[in-house]
């Protein structure tokens, strides 16, 4: 597996409007995107620090993974993932991570937000760190 670098940072929070003035007003950061993505029940906001992306995650609908993270954290949310940009394809990466007996959330790369193609590790094996590996197919 190739990584060339981290991603982004993924947050969860409980009321993206909130979380996207804080990080605009206090931290100075500027929202460049905002994307529903229906299949994972949740809407994104993407900010840039430096050359490392931040993703904040709002749950769109109760039964989403991100809501379910919300509420187990009371309510308030926090980090959720760190994603890391593979360079040999996601496909590639889980590849060789289940050979070394990490376990795979995800078996196949599917689509995520940003126009990434996406995949999870589960944390569990993964150092309780919740793990995407990602790859931005317009870069091929």
């Amino acid at each position: 597996m190739e990584i060339s670098h981290i991603e982004h940072i993924g947050i969860a929070v409980p009321d993206l409007a909130a979380a996207i003035k804080y990080y605009e007003e206090v931290l100075g950061l500027k929202c460049y995107k905002t994307e529903v993505v229906e299949d994972q029940k949740v809407t994104t906001a993407f900010f840039k620090a430096g050359d490392t992306k931040i993703e904040l995650l709002e749950p769109t609908s109760p039964e989403s993974t991100i809501a379910k993270f919300i509420e187990k954290y009371g309510g308030k949310g926090g980090m959720h993932h760190l994603a890391f940009a593979v360079e040999d394809g996601v496909a590639n990466a889980l590849a060789e991570a289940e050979e070394k007996g990490v376990r795979l959330i995800d078996k196949a790369p599917r689509k995520g937000a940003d126009g990434l193609q996406i995949a999870f590790l589960h944390p569990k094996n993964t150092q309780f760190v919740l793990t995407e590996l990602c790859e931005d197919p317009s870069k091929k």
